[in-house]
């Protein structure tokens, strides 16, 4: 498999070879369109997180998993083909991008990277900007799920390393801006995903992030898997964790998921 992220120096090589996809996106933030059509990687794609990324909210979490069928419409809107890299970059640190990497993967393509640094890092490489909406070709992609590991709500506490990517006063719950009940589900260890970037918004080094997440209990040894507030930053976590050499599976209802049974147990509440 191909490392899951790519540099700007390198994307502006094989910007030609590539399919780019947009996912400007922030909770709470400006609206991704309006910011993609300010400005974008030339030849890329907006993909919305809300509609085309996720499905609607509800038992399964603020940003369940979409259906199949929407996810292979969407990458083929978008012009995703099988036999063609796929590059996905936002200006949220990767936070928003990871979903796209992931759902991806998940669906059966296996040439997909994050654009280390994300918008910030290509325009401060000098690359160039295009503003106005990119009309790509059909896309092929044909989405099979599967390919990567998920744990659903009853297994999750079975998960020998449970690892919870949000912020560590919402991990303890002594706040929770967005979600109904505070803290966090039993067991779980926190490794913010703001942990595993450098002050330049780029991944740390492999030994860096070896050392971050061993220091959690987080080596390997036995099976991880990660959780956040709504299943979409978790993968931030997931994509250090494959850079380390360590495979974790996504719980994709994560927090809000998990509060939605009330006689779920819950930890760290004041």
């Amino acid at each position: 498999m191909p490392t899951p992220l790519i540099s700007a120096a390198e994307l502006h090589e094989r910007l030609g070879s590539v399919t780019v996809l947009d996912v400007h996106y922030r909770t709470g933030g400006p609206g991704g369109r309006a910011e993609h059509e300010k400005g974008h990687v030339p030849s890329a794609v907006y993909v919305d997180l809300d509609t085309e990324l996720a499905g609607p909210p509800g038992a399964g979490g603020r940003h369940p998993l979409p259906e199949t069928a929407v996810f292979e419409i969407a990458m083929r809107r978008a012009g995703v083909r099988a036999d063609r890299p796929v590059v996905v970059y936002d200006d949220w640190s990767g936070l928003a991008a990871g979903r796209a990497w992931w759902l991806l993967r998940y669906h059966g393509h296996d040439d997909v990277r994050v654009l280390d640094g994300g918008w910030p890092a290509w325009v401060e490489a000098g690359g160039a900007v295009h503003t106005g909406t990119t009309l790509p070709g059909r896309g092929d992609f044909v989405a099979r799920p599967g390919r990567l590991p998920v744990v659903e709500a009853d297994e999750v506490l079975g998960v020998p390393v449970l690892v919870d990517a949000r912020a560590p006063e919402r991990y303890r719950g002594e706040v929770e801006p967005i979600d109904a009940v505070a803290g966090h589900i039993p067991g779980a260890v926190n490794v913010p995903t703001t942990t595993n970037l450098r002050a330049d918004g780029r991944f740390r080094s492999v030994d860096e992030i070896r050392a971050l997440y061993a220091a959690a209990g987080v080596t390997g040894d036995e099976a991880v898997a990660v959780y956040c507030g709504s299943g979409v930053t978790a993968v931030h976590d997931i994509i250090a964790l494959e850079l380390a050499g360590i495979p974790a599976a996504l719980y994709p209802g994560s927090w809000s998921g998990w509060i939605a049974d009330p006689d779920r147990p819950t930890s760290g509440r004041p």
